[in-house]
């Protein structure tokens, strides 16, 4: 399908195509598809569109619908993801070794004690374990919440860029 029918679409058929693209979350669903109602060229200038709507969010730092948002994805190397774009993307980090397995268990556990609410997202695809444990630790030592919250809308975007590119026409 092309990106320029999506605001055509009766809304329970773009809240699935959106939850495949974001995952599912109810309220980013009711906060963006306002903004996505105008047709787009491209695929890309939609999820362009929605990163823009999102950074507004964040101009009211204590909105309580950006951890809910952000949560919408799976914890890092969790055993149970619901998405299965989530599943292959995250892939490389269910072959982990036990003692990785540990420390990612224990990363995304810091994570949440230092940023209450949210949970730790980063494009993951085609990126070793060692490069986002990495990340995950620089990101916690800042200690920086808004930042964090600025950070993981971007990821939610750069891998819904990332999915379009993957499912092609199967959209």
């Amino acid at each position: 399908m092309a990106a320029s029918e999506f605001s055509s679409l009766p809304r329970p058929e773009q809240e699935k195509l959106l939850s495949l693209l974001f995952e599912h979350s109810q309220v980013f669903l009711d906060y963006v598809l306002p903004v996505c109602q105008e047709p787009a060229q491209s695929w890309e200038e939609l999820i362009e569109r929605i990163r823009g709507h999102l950074r507004t969010m964040l101009k009211t730092p204590d909105d309580e619908r950006i951890p809910g948002i952000i949560a919408a994805h799976p914890r890092l190397g969790a055993k149970k993801v619901d998405s299965a774009l989530s599943q292959a993307e995250q892939a490389s980090l269910q072959t982990a070794s036990a003692r990785e397995t540990e420390q990612l268990a224990e990363l995304n556990a810091e994570y949440e004690r230092t940023f209450p609410g949210l949970r730790y997202v980063v494009f993951v695809a085609g990126r070793p374990r060692s490069v986002i444990m990495d990340d995950m630790r620089e990101r916690i030592a800042k200690k920086d919440i808004e930042a964090e919250k600025r950070t993981a809308f971007d990821a939610m975007c750069d891998i819904a860029l990332d999915r379009v590119a993957g499912l092609g026409d199967k959209i």
